[in-house]
């Protein structure tokens, strides 16, 4: 098969257009023939490598993916009656890897697991024509289901979904502040607080991406190139109250966050776009007796219930650009510059 791969840590120049071996279905696995990868950031930060990060080389990037069942391999005492997926289906992947046998796992806690791992992250990605994977991990779509919608919609909806409405708790009549315009997971919150009914304030970086930001729900928007200090602005904005929750996944920018928050508001953070390391004055915390909530991706439960959402038309994924596979260098530096509004997506013929 084809495959976008890195056999070194570097710079977009490590990433090769090449030949890799098939691979082949375990017991209980599906081999999908993929049509479409979406890109993360996260698929630049191990193309680019960190202390400790210990990958089998050659690396495939990309968690998300959606194409066809290419092939099934049943579980030993298993009829194909109990199965959901047939040869043919077509499917979106679910990148969260849960063990399936961890006392989270078995609590329907999978992004939770003991042993958990990120497709793309620490196991060979979505940057390829095939790919196998559990059955769980797979979602069927309906017949005709744009494969770059689903791809581009896998990741970072469930993320935000499970930070908003599990760790955040969402309630209609909340504000909920969200710092950045144009990344997958701000676009996917933007759109599911307005699910949830609540107001949307956005901070952006420019006023074209506000604009995008303001046709997909928000309410109020704040350019932060020309509101240095936009923690000020969102508490004018709500009339010196302040907001109710604040999804930041830049890090460096929580003090900012912290002082848009009203008394007993809530943070939520599924990353760290800005730095992983940065400071925070604790009396911020415990004086207006704040929550700091973290997150990683969801559960297999919650994941049917967005993509339920998404494929109803309830949520709509934001569409940047596509690229063919052979060019996901380029489609990686349009993402690490930030030029992107929405998710940009791979082609794989």
């Amino acid at each position: 098969m084809k495959a976008m791969l890195f056999r070194q840590h570097g710079g977009p120049e490590v990433l090769e257009y090449a030949d890799f071996p098939t691979p082949e279905p375990k017991p209980g696995e599906a081999l999908i023939r993929l049509r479409a990868a979406a890109l993360n950031r996260m698929d630049v930060m191990v193309r680019n490598g960190w202390q400790g990060l210990k990958l089998e080389l050659p690396h495939i990037n990309g968690a998300d993916g959606a194409g066809e069942v290419q092939e099934i391999r049943e579980l030993e005492n298993r009829g194909v009656e109990t199965r959901e997926l047939e040869t043919g289906d077509s499917v979106v992947i679910n990148a969260n890897l849960g063990c399936g046998q961890c006392e989270f796992c078995l609590a329907g806690k999978d992004n939770m697991c003991l042993n958990w791992h990120l497709l793309g992250e620490t196991v060979r990605g979505t940057y390829a024509e095939f790919i196998c994977l559990p059955l769980k991990q797979l979602y069927k779509l309906p017949k005709g289901f744009n494969p770059h919608q689903a791809a581009a919609s896998a990741l970072v909806y469930q993320t935000a979904w499970h930070s908003l409405t599990t760790r955040g708790k969402i309630q209609n009549g909340e504000t909920v502040l969200v710092v950045g315009a144009g990344g997958g997971v701000n676009t996917a919150s933007v759109q599911i607080a307005k699910y949830l009914g609540a107001k949307v304030i956005v901070v952006g970086s420019n006023s074209k991406k506000l604009e995008m930001s303001e046709s997909i729900g928000a309410d109020v928007l704040i350019d932060r190139s020309k509101e240095e200090d936009w923690s000020k602005a969102v508490y004018l904005a709500t009339n010196k109250r302040g907001v109710d929750a604040v999804v930041d996944n830049v890090g460096t920018t929580f003090m900012m966050s912290l002082r848009a928050l009203r008394k007993g508001g809530r943070l939520l953070t599924v990353g760290n776009s800005g730095s992983p390391k940065f400071e925070i004055d604790n009396r911020f915390v415990f004086a207006k007796h704040l929550s700091i909530l973290g997150s990683t991706m969801s559960n297999l439960a919650e994941f049917k219930e967005v993509m339920d959402l998404i494929v109803a038309g309830k949520l709509k994924p934001v569409m940047d650009k596509t690229f063919p596979l052979k060019d996901a260098a380029l489609a990686q530096e349009r993402l690490w510059k930030n030029e992107n509004f929405g998710k940009i997506t791979l082609d794989i013929p």
